[in-house]
């Protein structure tokens, strides 16, 4: 049984002068694409619709609010009774003035995996066995160990992240960063560092897992951008290994 898959087509499109090699891997369920300074694994139904419903439900749940019939433009994650994540909304700095991130957000792993970004301190909650699940699930794939988890909360179209790359130098050289995504579909950008017009978009839908290794934090930015008519709610997990 052949494995590798060529004729398989991506559904969205890369930039010919970026593109090494991709193919579909059938024992994984996802492609392998390699481009310039980079490396990706991307699998747009890595987990079935029913996991991503419960894994939806299990991330959401609250004793005191029901996550879909509430208006989470309004309600602050500090006044809820979380029952299985501890979702904040963190405040930046930017600019000189203290703002509020465009998201909510929570970070989970091992006690020494403490994370430093955009002016913030994380300090990690502990594990948990739904965390733990999916975590176990990318590492197969991924064939690496992480040891945390960010989880960002994008409540609607409104709740962004602006162009960064993942090269703290908490996450070593060459990171991994493994990406599970539940909910709505959004758009994963990605854009030279050294070009800004080389760019491609990749539709994260509900069950997806994108991989992102070698040196592709070092050459590429990526973002998540607004997108005014997306009204539904959207949870991502990205998993790395903290090097303290």
């Amino acid at each position: 049984m052949n494995l590798f898959d060529n004729s398989v087509p991506l559904n969205f499109s890369l930039p010919k002068e970026i593109v090494n090699s991709y193919y579909f891997d059938k024992e994984l369920n996802g492609f392998i694409i390699s481009i310039q300074n980079g490396h990706l694994f991307y699998s747009p139904n890595f987990f079935s619709v029913e996991i991503g419903n419960r894994f939806m439900n299990y991330l959401l749940a609250s004793n005191t609010h029901e996550w879909n019939n509430e208006n989470w433009r309004e309600t602050n994650p500090s006044g809820v009774s979380w029952t299985n994540i501890d979702w904040k909304h963190d405040k930046i700095k930017m600019f000189g003035k203290t703002v509020l991130l465009p998201r909510f957000s929570a970070w989970y792993g091992d006690k020494d995996s403490s994370y430093t970004y955009s002016g913030l301190n994380l300090q990690p909650n502990e594990w948990n066995k739904g965390l733990l699940y999916i975590k176990d699930k990318v590492e197969e794939v991924a064939q690496a160990k992480f040891n945390s988890v960010l989880l960002n909360w994008y409540r609607d179209g409104q709740d962004y992240i602006s162009w960064h790359t993942d090269s703290e130098k908490d996450l070593g050289i060459n990171p991994v960063i493994a990406s599970a995504n539940f909910g709505v579909t959004r758009r994963f950008v990605l854009r030279r560092i050294d070009d800004h017009s080389i760019k491609f978009e990749i539709p994260l839908p509900h069950g997806s897992l994108l991989i992102m290794k070698e040196d592709l934090q070092h050459f590429w930015q990526h973002q998540v951008p607004k997108e005014s008519k997306v009204k539904g709610t959207r949870i991502n997990l990205t998993f790395r290994k903290i090097i303290n």
